[in-house]
């Protein structure tokens, strides 16, 4: 077999670092702990120290991705992490689902059809109703650019794909964190 051109423990299967990831939540999730049930017992939002923030429920991450196996695979990560979670495949979708749920962060990817990421971003930044929403801008494109236009079009902060899980988590606690105080 080739070993992994990119860094990652089994350094025997070429798969991306997001294929990495979402086997490793999959992982994480069989040696869940489990009721007399069977449904996995998830941590709460007093063990995370998310509900501090949102007045005792977890917060609330709408991802808006185009790619259905992101989207899958961060909401499920972010589920099991402790969040609520809400999705959305295109900008148009996006602000649909923002003006409905108000969520607590928006994770929003840059190329999306219909409405990219930046304008969606712009959107929902000029009203009212959502200008306060943390947006963590989320893209493929790792140039200096793309952060630039991200912060110019309102996004709180950037993140490139791939990126593992516990990054993207400490980041949203991060902005989290940053919006309550």
């Amino acid at each position: 077999m080739i070993p992994c051109r990119r860094f990652f423990a089994c350094g025997y299967h070429r798969r991306s670092l997001a294929t990495h990831a979402a086997l490793r939540v999959r992982a994480r999730r069989r040696r869940a702990p489990s009721n007399d049930r069977g449904f996995y017992v998830v941590k709460t939002t007093d063990e995370t120290g998310l509900g501090q923030q949102t007045g005792g429920l977890s917060p609330l991450v709408l991802v808006v991705d185009d790619f259905d196996d992101n989207r899958e695979m961060f909401t499920e990560f972010l589920s099991f992490s402790g969040f609520r979670v809400a999705q959305a495949s295109t900008g148009r979708e996006a602000l649909d689902q923002a003006f409905s749920l108000l969520p607590d962060l928006i994770l929003m990817d840059l190329s999306l059809p219909e409405l990219d990421g930046l304008e969606a971003t712009r959107f929902l930044k000029n009203d009212e109703r959502t200008k306060g929403i943390p947006i963590v801008a989320l893209t493929g494109h790792a140039l200096a650019g793309h952060s630039k236009d991200a912060k110019e079009a309102g996004c709180d902060s950037f993140l490139t794909k791939p990126c593992l899980p516990d990054a993207l988590v400490n980041e949203i606690k991060r902005v989290l964190g940053k919006r309550a105080r």
